[in-house]
């Protein structure tokens, strides 16, 4: 009996069918085979297809999830840039950003000694220093250029720009260059200004009660000088006297820096209550006023200092401490600090000025209608000072010394009428001329409002000086 092997060799299904299709009439015997060589076929068809099905069940459940995100990136589209092509040509120069300029500003104070030239011999040459100097001579003389003024030197990367010289609290020399030029000229300085009401109660002194509120002596020479006419701050004062005033504070950059004017005050001395409004009438200087227009500037001051103390009055009896005699005192000695500035009681002319063994440095100024006025015992004379010489009233002439006889520092001041003496206190001198009938009401609306802020409370008093500006009477609209 033959092998399996040969019989799987001699009987493949493929050469069954092809023998089949030559010969359709050909009838494979029936029992030419075994049992288990039919079944064989039948099991290998059976799990070929047992295959097919699992194939295509795992075809299913993997594409019913969708895409894999790793076939996607793989798939995802690919950005190409193309190459660079080089021109040729020259690639276009970008220029740098322009430095920022340099500026820089030196801050100093005017030191003993030195001049236009050692302020400004960095940037000018000395032939440019000298042709400044002769055109300052009709803007601000150099020569006035005084120690321990502030200045500022500008400069941008190096270059002179600007320098600029205070001449005082409200003026400012200005010598710049733009270009080829250079220019010289007076500025007002510029402030921010708040207008405040500031009130005090004499407990000793004008001067203690202005610190005691936190104030500077500024305010306090200030607020002295407009009822000097009035009250002698040396003599007539009482405690329990008050004061109140509308001053203007200056600020510059912030910071305080001094005061401007007083727009208005009020001072009780003695249970009498005088007012000051600041107004200018007309073309005219600014001046102060009474409630009813009256100007509170009077022929004669009535001290020619404004703090110290009476050391000696007007008598013409009196036993001198150095020679030891008994003479008369015809004058009004004020005992004060050395170097404490003198001022003419009037507008005058020096008549006269030098010294003598008894009076020491003195001066002697002529007034109007026959009064002439003496200043004895000066330290020194005020700059400029000379015979002939036209002064305005409270013009600085001299400082308190103890030249000639005299046992301390102190002014002998001395007033005579076509001559003779008088007592400076009880010369009665008219007042300057009152607001013109013209601007009358429009001074007494500018008053109203200024004055009634001194009555308001305490609450009321911000409101007003907000208002008081304008001229606008606040009472009402404080209420």
């Amino acid at each position: 009996m033959p092998s399996l092997s040969i019989l799987r060799r001699l009987y493949r299904p493929s050469d069954l069918v092809t023998e089949m299709s030559l010969k359709q009439d050909f009838q494979p015997p029936r029992r030419s085979f075994s049992p288990s060589r039919r079944r064989r076929p039948l099991g290998r068809h059976l799990a070929g297809a047992l295959g097919l099905a699992l194939v295509t069940l795992c075809a299913f459940l993997l594409f019913s999830r969708g895409p894999s995100p790793e076939l996607e990136a793989r798939t995802s589209p690919v950005e190409i840039t193309a190459p660079t092509v080089d021109s040729g040509l020259p690639k276009p120069v970008v220029p740098p950003a322009p430095a920022k300029p340099f500026k820089r500003e030196l801050r100093n104070l005017v030191q003993s000694g030195e001049t236009i030239s050692a302020l400004l011999g960095d940037y000018f040459t000395p032939q440019e220093i000298h042709e400044l100097n002769k055109r300052s001579r009709e803007v601000f003389p150099f020569t006035k250029i005084c120690a321990g003024q502030p200045y500022r030197i500008c400069t941008t990367d190096g270059e002179f720009e600007k320098f600029i010289y205070e001449i005082d609290s409200d003026e400012q020399l200005i010598i710049s260059r733009e270009a080829d030029e250079t220019r010289m000229e007076i500025e007002p300085i510029v402030y921010d200004v708040e207008t405040e009401l500031v009130k005090g109660t004499i407990q000793s002194s004008l001067f203690d009660a202005v610190m005691e509120i936190g104030e500077s002596s500024e305010f306090a020479i200030a607020l002295a000088d407009i009822f000097a006419w009035d009250i002698d701050f040396i003599l007539d004062l009482r405690v329990g006297d008050t004061f109140q005033a509308l001053v203007e504070k200056r600020y510059r950059e912030g910071k305080p820096a001094g005061y401007g004017r007083i727009l208005a005050a009020q001072f009780v001395n003695r249970s009498k209550v005088y007012h000051a409004v600041l107004y200018q009438d007309g073309d005219g200087h600014p001046s102060y006023y009474d409630e009813s227009g009256r100007n509170v500037k009077k022929a004669f001051l009535k001290a020619p200092l404004s703090f110290s103390r009476i050391s000696s009055g007007f008598t013409m009896k009196r036993f001198h401490p150095i020679t030891k005699t008994w003479k008369a005192h015809p004058a009004i000695d004020y005992a004060a600090a050395p170097g404490t500035p003198i001022k003419t009681v009037g507008a005058g002319t020096i008549s006269r000025i030098g010294y003598t063994r008894g009076n020491g440095n003195f001066i002697e100024v002529r007034h109007r209608n026959g009064y002439t006025t003496l200043y004895l015992h000066m330290k020194g004379f005020a700059r400029g000072m000379k015979r002939g010489k036209k002064l305005d009233q409270g013009q600085v002439i001299g400082y308190v010394g103890s030249t000639g006889l005299a046992t301390g520092p102190h002014l002998c001041f001395r007033m005579r009428k076509n001559g003779t003496p008088v007592n400076p206190y009880r010369v009665k001198v008219p007042a300057a001329k009152s607001v013109s009938k013209k601007n009358l009401a429009d001074f007494k609306a500018l008053a109203n409002g200024r004055l009634a802020v001194f009555e308001l409370p305490e609450s009321a008093e911000k409101t007003a000086r907000a208002e008081v500006e304008e001229g606008v009477p606040v009472l009402e609209k404080a209420r």
